[in-house]
């Protein structure tokens, strides 16, 4: 019997229900921050929020419930719905919620920020070492949930790589000029310029959310692949979907480290026509 984590479920449905206020949000309120609609960010982090809980706790629906895994699923729970509501709040009051440091409040939100999601890295890791130390009635599927939050990790780690404040960035704070940003998604321009739909990833710089985006739901891709992959095969083949999981493991990762590097150089996803 699967044994889902109730404090885990529970703040998914928090994330959901955020998910839905900040989507009420998108169509009744036109104001814009960084160029995209106030309430994007807080329903991209909905809804992320509550896909990663969900995924979570169904990697760990076999582990046994030690000290350390409850300690684990309490604050990767609290954390990520505090994470999701402190955006929801920051679009309500029509400014940034990540890089911000121009008032002190908007300064202790940006760091408690930064400290949950170094937790949530943390208890990540060592959820997958817990994991990794557990045998696996399916060990094919086991592959694909390890592979997945290992990508997922490095994905999540990406996110420190936007924190760093820019040379420019540094020379403004020297000037005493306002607004105090440090840190940024966009890597050879500020935030705010040309994005694709949806996602506002730049059209013109590269964009660190890429690769992060990337990794961080590999974990879901990977396992959805296998599940779909036994629902089309008539007959099981276990050498077979292990081979096809280690090509598409492969592939992920591929495609991530291609994508961090493309944006750390400063290139877009999509070169922009040329005229």
């Amino acid at each position: 019997m699967v044994r889902w984590s109730p404090v885990m479920m529970r703040m998914a449905m928090v994330s959901a229900a955020l998910l839905c206020v900040a989507l009420i949000g998108l169509v009744v309120d036109d104001r814009l921050i960084t160029g995209a609609p106030a309430w994007l960010k807080p329903a991209k982090f909905g809804a992320s929020g509550a896909i990663y809980l969900v995924t979570m706790t169904w990697m760990m629906r076999d582990l046994p419930r030690t000290r350390t895994v409850r300690t684990a699923t309490w604050l990767t729970a609290w954390i990520l719905a505090l994470e999701t509501s402190v955006i929801a709040l920051q679009a309500a009051r029509g400014t940034t919620s990540h890089f911000n440091i121009d008032t002190p409040l908007d300064t202790a939100i940006y760091s408690g920020m930064g400290i949950g999601i170094a937790t949530v890295w943390i208890m990540s890791v060592v959820l997958l070492w817990k994991h990794l130390r557990t045998p696996a009635a399916d060990r094919t599927l086991a592959l694909a949930l390890r592979v997945g939050l290992a990508l997922n990790i490095l994905g999540a780690g990406v996110g420190w790589t936007m924190t760093q404040p820019r040379a420019e960035q540094f020379a403004a704070m020297q000037r005493n000029e306002r607004p105090f940003v440090a840190g940024s998604h966009t890597v050879g321009a500020p935030d705010g310029g040309a994005g694709l739909p949806l996602t506002q990833w730049s059209r013109e710089h590269g964009d660190l959310r890429i690769p992060h985006f990337i990794g961080m739901h590999a974990w879901q891709l990977l396992p959805l692949l296998l599940l779909g992959l036994r629902r089309l095969r008539t007959a099981t083949n276990d050498g077979a979907e292990r081979t096809i999981m280690l090509v598409a493991s492969s592939a992920c990762a591929a495609l991530f480290i291609a994508a961090f590097v493309q944006a750390l150089a400063g290139h877009p996803l999509i070169p922009p026509p040329t005229s």
